[in-house]
C-alpha cells in the first residue's frame, strides 16, 4: 500500500505549522494532498427568542465565513509553492454534523494527517477522529507531540493485542515498518496465541515475511493502566512512532473512543498511527 492521497483537516485558526508538516510528508511520498479548512459553529443559544437567535446566528456565520475564506486563501498560497498536487476545500458546519462532513471527504484517501495544532483543539480533534477513523477506511497519523512527524521514523513501537484493529493497523503501516531500522512489538499482559505458539509469534512471522525485522516483548502491567505502560516503554526504547488499533463504540450518532484509545490520543508524547 502506498499513501498516494493524503487528507489533512485544519482548524480555521493557527494552522500554518500543521500545513507545513503535511506538505513535507506529502513531498516525501509524492502524494496528492487534500486539505480541508474547517470552521465549527456553535449550536443556537438555548432559551433565546427566535429573533435573537436569528440575529446572533447571522452575525456569527458571516464572521466565520469571512475568516474561513481568508484562511482558505492562505492555505492555497502556502500550497502553491510546494510542487505538490493538491486541492483545498473550506467547510463551515455545526458540531452536530461535523464528523459526517469530514467522513464524506475521507472515503477516498490513503491516510489522514492530524497535526499537533489540530490535535490540541479537543473539539476539532474529536470530530476528525470520529469522521475519518471510525467512518472511513484509511488509517490516521495523529501527532499530539510538540515536534513535526514524518513517514520515516527510525524506531517504531507496535502496541499488539491480537485484535482485528491492531492487525489492520500493522497492515496499513507496512510502508513505514519496512523502512524503520528498529520495530518493537509490545504486548501488555498477553494471553495465549491463537496458533498455540508464544504470544506475538504469529504476527512476528507475518512481519518477517514482509521484510520487517522486529523484537517481540511481553510486559506485565502490574496493575497500571495500559496506556501508561505503553508510554513508558515508548520512552525507554526511544520509539518515534506508536502503531496501534483504535477502539470505540457507537451511541446514537456519536462515536465514543475506547479507554486506551482516548487516553493515548489525549496524553501520548509520540505520534500515533491509528487504524480501526
Amino acid at each position: 500500500m502506498r499513501y498516494r492521497t493524503i487528507l489533512t483537516v485544519l482548524g480555521v485558526n493557527d494552522f500554518r505549522d500543521d500545513l507545513d508538516n503535511a506538505i513535507v510528508i506529502g513531498q516525501s511520498v509524492d502524494a496528492h494532498l487534500s486539505v480541508v479548512v474547517m470552521a465549527i459553529t456553535a449550536p443556537p443559544p438555548f432559551g433565546a427568542s427566535a429573533e435573537i437567535v436569528s440575529a446572533v446566528r447571522l452575525e456569527e456565520r458571516e464572521g466565520n465565513l469571512a475568516k474561513l475564506a481568508e484562511s482558505t486563501r492562505q492555505a492555497e498560497e502556502q500550497l502553491a509553492s510546494s510542487g505538490l498536487s493538491f486541492d483545498v476545500q473550506s467547510l463551515c458546519t455545526e458540531a452536530a454534523w461535523a464528523d459526517e462532513e469530514i467522513a464524506a471527504r475521507a472515503l477516498y484517501v490513503d491516510l489522514t494527517l492530524v497535526g499537533h495544532r489540530a490535535a490540541r483543539d479537543k473539539e476539532l480533534c474529536r470530530q476528525i477522529v470520529n469522521g475519518t477513523l471510525f467512518q472511513a477506511p484509511a488509517p490516521m497519523l495523529l501527532n499530539p507531540s510538540d515536534h513535526p512527524t514524518d513517514l520515516e521514523p527510525s524506531s517504531v513501537l507496535i502496541a499488539w493485542n491480537s485484535r482485528i484493529e491492531a492487525a489492520r493497523a500493522v497492515q496499513q503501516a507496512l510502508p513505514i515498518l519496512q523502512q524503520a531500522r528498529a520495530v518493537h512489538l509490545v504486548m501488555v499482559d498477553p494471553g495465549a496465541s491463537a496458533s498455540g505458539e508464544d504470544p506475538g509469534a504469529d504476527v512476528a512471522a507475518y512481519l518477517a515475511r514482509q521484510g520487517v525485522a522486529l523484537s517481540v516483548e511481553a510486559v506485565a502491567s502490574g496493575g497500571r493502566p495500559i496506556e501508561k505502560v505503553l508510554k513508558q516503554r515508548t520512552i525507554e526504547i526511544g520509539a518515534e512512532l506508536i502503531v496501534m488499533g483504535a477502539y470505540g463504540h457507537s451511541r446514537l450518532r456519536e462515536h465514543i473512543f475506547g479507554g486506551v484509545t482516548r487516553a493515548m490520543i489525549e496524553t501520548a508524547n509520540r505520534p500515533l498511527f491509528l487504524s480501526h
